[in-house]
């Protein structure tokens, strides 16, 4: 009697189970977790570099009981949620209009095509000057390395909208702005939806980069002022700290995609 062949999981779009890609996941982080581990306690790389696991850990438990961590994630959190959410609201309605009609999109395309090419660091110094070091600087520093990217994505979201759903739409008689709210908006917002969650990710490292240089709180300035006293625990602590903050953020946003869109699982 044959025996069936089982399916092998490492083919080309071949899905696992959940479980397995949960497995596969945690033993990842588990075994970079103990190569650092061993690293760390065998004497191989000094602390000055590279502190144990434990001792990040242990300064990460005394900046959350002094209240130096939960302030500074407050602040990190509030700006990157107003900076990223004007980017979001403004880009989502440009890219619509340029990925629909052929007017909007030669004024707007090459003009965003040129700026995103701009490296953000650069904005760094002028925002100061524009806006100081406060709140807005950041917003600022945000808005610009996220908005023209999103732009031009959200504009491919819309182009990838079959025009046999807009041939409908005109049968149907429907003004043009109907058909963009009833046909090619929720026809695209899967796709936009996964630039948002993209390009959230994206926004993390432009708060960062403006916290380093111009900040009194939050997360890339706490790092800042490890770095001048040598606090390498606190750094990696932080680093670490961003790693999670944007993996909750970008599964929150996978599972919200799914239920929203009813997207089907592979997982």
């Amino acid at each position: 009697m044959n025996t069936p062949r089982r399916r092998p999981q490492s083919r080309i779009g071949q899905p696992i189970s959940r479980r397995s890609y949960l497995a596969t996941s945690i033993l990842v982080f588990v075994a970079i977790g103990l190569v650092w581990f061993v690293l760390t306690t065998s004497g191989i790389v000094s602390p000055i570099f590279l502190p144990s696991p434990g001792k990040v850990v242990s300064q990460l438990w005394t900046l959350a009981l002094n209240g130096t961590l939960w302030d500074d994630l407050v602040a990190s959190l509030y700006r990157i949620f107003v900076g990223f959410l004007i980017a979001t609201a403004a880009a989502i309605p440009i890219g619509l209009m340029i990925g629909n009609f052929a007017r909007w999109e030669a004024a707007i395309e090459p003009l965003v095509d040129f700026i995103r090419y701009m490296p953000v660091t650069a904005f760094v110094p002028l925002t100061i000057l524009w806006t100081g070091t406060g709140d807005m600087q950041k917003f600022t520093i945000i808005f610009i390395g996220t908005f023209f990217q999103q732009v031009l994505m959200v504009m491919d979201n819309v182009k990838r909208v079959p025009r046999d759903f807009i041939g409908l739409g005109r049968t149907l008689d429907l003004s043009d702005m109907q058909i963009l709210r009833r046909i090619v908006l929720p026809s695209a917002m899967p796709g936009i939806w996964d630039t948002v969650r993209i390009t959230l990710g994206w926004s993390w490292t432009w708060l960062v980069l403006a916290e380093l240089v111009a900040a009194t709180s939050g997360l890339g300035y706490r790092i800042t002022v490890s770095q001048r006293y040598f606090q390498t625990g606190t750094i990696i602590g932080y680093i670490l700290l961003l790693g999670f903050l944007g993996l909750i953020a970008d599964q929150v946003m996978k599972a919200l995609g799914k239920r929203l869109f009813r997207q089907d699982t592979q997982h």
